[in-house]
């Protein structure tokens, strides 16, 4: 049972999305949908090569499923199905086509650092069969795309009204200002890197623009993004008041909110910036100091 449980909630979330009236069948076509291109993306390619690695393919370019399908199937106001869609298409495409280029040029040859943490802490808790540990681990992330992480597009997609609110519009701006955080602090420490490698320097430390005010400029902005996506939601949210059990509603709210939990819990402790400073503190020796004087992931001005 201990090798299942990170399924249970999602299989949970999922349920939430197939009761709910007002979304039809689009929830079952992505869930299975998800299974499909997890089983061909990710669960084959982890079962022959023993690399979990693979889930960085598979996860984006669920993202892109999410955004397609919402495209054909939502039934809202179609300005407000189409700016959805084009956003999680957007944001899939973007990790999607980086996972592609790394799969093209090697780099899944061996395993990513931080799938390499995932096996410290199925050692923790006792899980010895590590090929079931990583299929689970594959099909969670699956159906987190089948889940909490389709409540955004799914909520906001079935919303026919033609005002736009005030919601909508702030959503549509912070994920806009996210993205530019993104990709600034991608490119801030591309620019780094190069700069080190033309002087002959290794191992050091990038603290330079949105570096010098957290370690992890890139995953801050990248939950950012989905709490961009959770605020635009909510009037549509509010629309549903009138078509759904107040059971339901109350739920599809609470999962609406978990969505923004779900990626912070995954950017800071399972994939994101706790794996990652554990191979840097090994790495760089200058890592501990810069650990001291800048937060880890909220910005905020070094000590």
């Amino acid at each position: 049972m201990k090798y299942f449980k990170p399924l249970f909630l999602f299989i949970l979330g999922w349920i939430f999305l197939l009761i709910t009236s007002s979304f039809n069948n689009l929830p079952l076509i992505n869930g299975l949908a998800q299974l499909i291109l997890f089983g061909l993306v990710v669960c084959w390619p982890i079962w022959k090569t023993g690399r979990l690695s693979y889930v960085d393919i598979g996860w984006p370019w669920g993202l892109v499923v999410i955004g397609i399908l919402t495209l054909i199937f939502g039934e809202g106001y179609h300005w407000r199905v189409w700016i959805v869609s084009g956003v999680y298409i957007f944001i899939g495409m973007r990790m999607g086509l980086g996972a592609l280029m790394l799969l093209k040029k090697g780099y899944m040859q061996k395993e990513f650092p931080r799938y390499q943490y995932q096996r410290r802490r199925w050692n923790r808790a006792g899980k010895t069969n590590i090929a079931l540990a990583m299929q689970v681990d594959a099909l969670a992330q699956g159906l987190a795309n089948a889940s909490f992480l389709a409540f955004p597009a799914f909520i906001i997609a079935s919303n026919s009204a033609t005002e736009i609110s005030i919601f909508e519009i702030i959503g549509l701006t912070l994920w806009g200002l996210a993205f530019i955080m993104e990709a600034t602090a991608d490119a801030q420490k591309l620019k780094f890197l190069r700069g080190m490698s033309a002087q002959g320097k290794k191992n050091k430390v990038c603290n330079i623009g949105l570096w010098k005010y957290t370690r992890h400029p890139n995953y801050f902005a990248e939950w950012m993004v989905w709490n961009a996506l959770v605020i635009a939601a909510i009037p549509s949210w509010l629309v549903l008041r009138s078509t759904e059990h107040i059971l339901i509603w109350i739920l599809l709210g609470i999962g609406l909110l978990f969505v923004s939990r779900v990626m912070y819990l995954s950017l800071v402790y399972l994939t994101g910036a706790v794996p990652s400073e554990f191979y840097s503190l090994q790495k760089r020796p200058d890592y501990k100091s810069y650990q001291e004087k800048v937060n880890m992931f909220f910005p905020w001005f070094p000590k």
